[in-house]
C-alpha cells in the first residue's frame, strides 16, 4: 500500500519524460566542484543523498554559461566548453541510477560580477551602477564601475551561450534545465524596469523586456529538441520599490508561457541593496513558512494550464501535500529542508513523517564567505560525505565504555554517533531534562523551527540504547570509579556576567532566557543588556507579553548590524527590523555602569555622559562563557588522548558547531 501523500508522490510526464513525484531539490551551491568549473567526484557524492532519498529532480545553483564573464563563487560550475560534459555525466548517471533527474540552474549574473573577478566591467541590459557596486567600490577604495550595456551582437552571443550550456547538459545525459530568470540575474535585468533602461526593442514595454528571456528559451528548445524540459525561474515580485512587481510579472508570464514547460516562482533579489531583498527568496526562522506560496497560487489561478513550481520555506511534505492538493502548484521545491534531511521523501513515502529531521532555517549552510563545503546545523552527515559513504556510520573495531557529560545538542549528537559505532554509552546530565540551551532557545512562541527540532531531537535520542542519567552531575570521582575508556565533555557554557559592575548581583538581575521561561519573576519595565540574537529575541518575546522593553548595546549601530548579521545570518537583520516595527528602543554605544534598585546607569560612549533607564528588572544577554572549571576538573579522568571537549564547553558557538563537533567526536572513538 502506498503512502497517504498521494499528491506529493503522484508521477507526471512532461514531453514524454517521467517524473516519479513532485519533489524538487531547489538549487544549492555545495562548494565541492573543481575550481576550474568542472564537476568533481566529491560533488557527485555530496549530491547522492538527495537522489537516494527520493527527490524527483535535483538542481544545482548558479551554473555559469561563461565563467570568464559571470563568476561569483569559488567552485562555480562552468558550462562554456565541452570539457564540462564528461564530468557532468557522472552526476547525471548517479542520479539516474535512483530514477532521479539530475539538472542545473544555468545562469549569467550580469551586473553582479565584480570587475576584480573577471578583469573587465560586468555586462548587463543597461549601463548602470548598482547599490552593491557602490558598496564594493567604497570597500576597495576605488570609483564605482558601471556595467556595460550589451550590444545586439553581445545579446545574440549570450543567447547562444545559454543554448549551448543546455545542450551540453543534454549531451551529459540530462533531460531538464532550470533557466535562472529571477533574483536580479542577467535575464531578469532585461525583464525588470529597475535595471533595464534601454530604448531599443529590448527595453521599454513588457513585451520588449520579455524578448531576451524568450530568445534564450527558444534557442534552448532549438538546440535540445522537443524531448527536453525547460523550467524557468522568476521573481514574482522583486519587492524593491522600482523593481518588477507582481501585476507586471503576470503580464510578463503571458509572453513567456508558450516558450517554457514549468514556471518556478520565487521572489526578491539576490545581492543588490546590501542584501535587503535576499530574505524574500531565502527566508529566516523569524519569517512565516511557505512565504512565497501565495505567488505560485495566484500564478496558477491566472494560468491554469501552466505547470508551476513553488518554493520558499516549505519545510515538510505535509505542507507540500496541502499545496499540491489545493492546486496551488504542480511541484514543490525545497533546499534547506532537504539538506537537513535528504531522506525526507522516503520517510514520508513510508508514512514516517515524525522521523523527519527538521530544518532550523538558520542559514548555517550558507558557507560562502569564506567558502566552505556546505554542511548543516542539524545534519552532520551532509558535510561528511567522504567519511560516511551512503550515510552509514561504521562500527568501531573495539567496543568501548564511553561517558558523555552533558545533554545539550553536542552531547546528544555524540551519544547518537557513539551508539551507531556500537559503544557502551552513559550520558550524565546535571539537570532534570535534556536539550541544554536548545530548551530556552525554543521557548519563544515565534521559534517554531527550533521547537520542532527540539521535539525531534529528544524523540530521536530516545531510540538509542544509551544509559541516560538525569539529575546526575558527573564528578571526577564518579568518572574515575567507572573506568571509562573514553569521555566526551559537553557541559556547555554559562551566562556571561559583567565584572566590576556595582549592583550586578542584585536579586532583580537575571539571565534573559531564564526570565522568558518563568524561572525568574519580572515586572513591567525591563532593560535588556546586550543586542545579540538572544537579547533581541527576548525583547520581542516580552514585548508580545505586553511588557515595556528597552535594549542597551555597547556596539555602535553599524558595528552591531555587521556583528549580528555575521553571527545570525539573515535572521539578525530580520530581528533588527522587527525591533523597529515593534517600536522597541535600542540604545547603541551604551555601556552598563551600575545597577540600582529601580534603574540602571549607563555610559553613552559617544559623548562620555551617563544616562539612566528606569526598570523593574535587568535582563542580561551579553553572551556565554565556557564552563572551563568543570572541563578542567574532568579532562584527566581517563587517558588524555581519549578525552574530547565539544560544543560550547570548547568554544561558545551555535547549534551548528555543537552538533557537528559532538557528532564527529563520537565518530573518532
Amino acid at each position: 500500500m502506498g503512502s497517504r501523500y498521494e499528491h506529493v508522490f503522484a508521477p507526471i510526464k512532461i514531453r514524454g519524460i517521467d517524473f516519479k513525484n513532485r519533489i524538487t531539490l531547489a538549487p544549492p551551491s555545495p562548494n565541492t566542484n573543481n575550481q576550474d568549473g568542472t564537476v568533481s567526484r566529491d560533488f557527485v557524492d555530496w549530491m547522492r543523498p538527495f537522489a537516494r532519498g527520493g527527490a524527483a529532480i535535483l538542481y544545482v545553483g548558479n551554473a555559469s554559461i561563461d565563467i570568464t564573464e559571470s563568476k561569483d563563487e569559488d567552485c562555480q560550475l562552468d558550462l562554456s566548453t565541452d570539457k564540462c560534459i564528461l564530468p557532468l555525466s557522472w552526476y547525471a548517471e548517479m542520479a539516474a541510477s535512483y530514477n532521479c533527474h539530475a539538472s542545473l540552474e544555468i545562469n549569467h549574473n550580469g551586473k553582479d560580477t565584480a570587475f576584480e573577478t573577471v578583469g573587465h566591467p560586468p555586462y548587463s541590459a543597461s549601463s548602470i551602477i548598482t547599490a552593491t557596486e557602490m558598496t564594493r567600490a567604497k570597500r576597495l577604495g576605488r570609483d564605482p564601475i558601471p556595467s556595460i550595456e550589451m550590444t545586439h551582437e553581445k545579446i545574440a552571443e549570450t543567447v547562444e551561450k545559454y543554448a549551448k550550456a543546455a545542450e551540453r547538459m543534454k549531451r551529459a545525459g540530462m533531460d531538464i534545465v532550470l533557466v535562472h530568470g529571477g533574483h536580479g540575474n542577467l535575464i531578469s535585468q532585461f525583464m525588470s524596469p529597475l535595471y533595464n533602461k534601454r530604448k531599443d526593442e529590448y527595453g521599454g514595454s513588457i513585451e520588449n523586456r520579455a524578448r531576451f528571456a524568450i530568445e534564450v528559451c527558444d534557442a534552448i528548445r532549438k538546440k535540445c529538441g522537443p524531448n527536453f524540459v525547460i523550467e524557468f525561474r522568476i521573481s514574482a515580485d522583486e519587492i524593491a520599490p522600482e523593481g518588477m512587481h507582481f501585476d507586471e510579472t503576470l503580464k510578463m508570464i503571458e509572453y513567456l508561457q508558450d516558450h517554457i514547460d514549468i514556471l518556478h516562482v520565487s521572489a526578491g533579489l539576490h545581492s543588490d541593496f546590501n542584501m535587503a531583498y535576499y530574505r524574500n527568496w531565502c527566508q529566516n526562522y523569524m519569517m512565516p513558512r511557505g512565504f512565497n506560496v501565495h505567488f505560485a497560487r495566484d500564478v496558477k489561478k491566472a494560468f491554469p494550464n501552466l505547470l508551476v513550481t513553488t518554493v520558499g520555506s516549505i519545510v515538510s511534505l505535509d505542507m507540500a501535500e496541502e499545496i499540491l492538493a489545493n492546486g496551488w502548484a504542480d511541484f514543490v521545491a525545497m533546499c534547506r529542508p532537504l539538506m537537513a534531511d535528504p531522506d525526507m521523501p522516503r520517510k514520508y513515502a513510508q508514512n514516517r513523517p515524525e522521523d523527519r529531521r527538521p530544518c532550523l532555517r538558520c542559514d548555517a549552510c550558507a558557507r560562502f564567505m569564506p567558502p566552505r563545503v556546505v554542511n548543516c546545523a542539524v545534519n552532520p552527515y551532509l558535510g561528511l560525505f567522504r567519511e560516511l559513504p551512503d550515510g552509514v556510520v561504521p562500527k568501531a573495531p573495539v567496543k568501548k565504555k564511553v561517558a558523555v557529560v552533558g545533554g545539550g545538542p553536542a552531547g546528544l549528537y555524540a551519544l547518537m554517533a557513539l551508539c551507531e559505532r556500537g559503544h557502551d554509552v552513559t550520558l550524565y546530565e546535571k539537570s532534570d531534562h535534556l536539550g541544554g540551551n536548545l530548551v530556552p532557545a525554543a521557548h519563544p512562541p515565534f521559534k517554531i523551527d527550533c521547537q520542532d527540532y527540539l521535539k525531534w531531537l529528544l524523540r530521536e535520542v530516545s531510540k538509542y540504547p544509551a544509559k541516560i542519567l538525569l539529575n546526575t552531575e558527573a564528578t571526577k570521582e564518579i568518572l574515575e570509579k567507572e573506568k571509562y575508556d573514553a569521555i566526551i565533555i559537553a557541559v556547555g557554557a554559562k551566562p556571561l556576567v559583567p565584572k566590576n559592575v556595582p549592583g550586578i548581583d542584585k536579586p532583580h538581575v537575571h539571565w534573559a532566557p531564564d526570565a522568558e521561561m518563568g524561572k525568574a519573576p519580572v515586572g513591567q519595565k525591563l532593560v535588556i543588556v546586550g543586542g545579540g540574537a538572544v537579547g533581541l529575541e527576548a525583547a520581542l518575546d516580552f514585548k508580545q507579553m505586553g511588557k515595556d522593553v528597552v535594549v542597551v548595546e555597547m556596539l555602535d549601530k553599524d558595528a552591531h548590524r555587521m556583528a549580528i548579521h555575521r553571527s545570525s545570518k539573515n535572521a539578525g537583520l530580520e530581528l533588527i527590523s522587527l525591533m523597529e516595527q515593534n517600536n522597541i528602543p535600542m540604545y547603541f554605544n551604551t555601556r552598563l555602569e551600575e545597577v540600582l534598585d529601580d534603574r540602571i546607569v549607563c555610559k553613552d560612549m559617544s559623548t562620555g555622559e551617563n544616562v539612566e533607564f528606569m526598570c523593574d528588572n535587568v535582563l542580561l544577554a551579553i553572551g556565554l562563557e565556557p564552563l572551563t572549571d568543570v572541563v578542567e576538573s574532568l579532562r584527566r579522568c581517563t587517558a588524555e588522548t581519549e578525552v574530547f571537549i565539544v560544543g560550547d564547553a570548547l568554544a561558545v558557538g551555535n547549534i551548528h558547531s555543537a552538533t557537528n563537533g559532538g557528532f564527529q567526536a563520537g565518530l573518532h572513538i
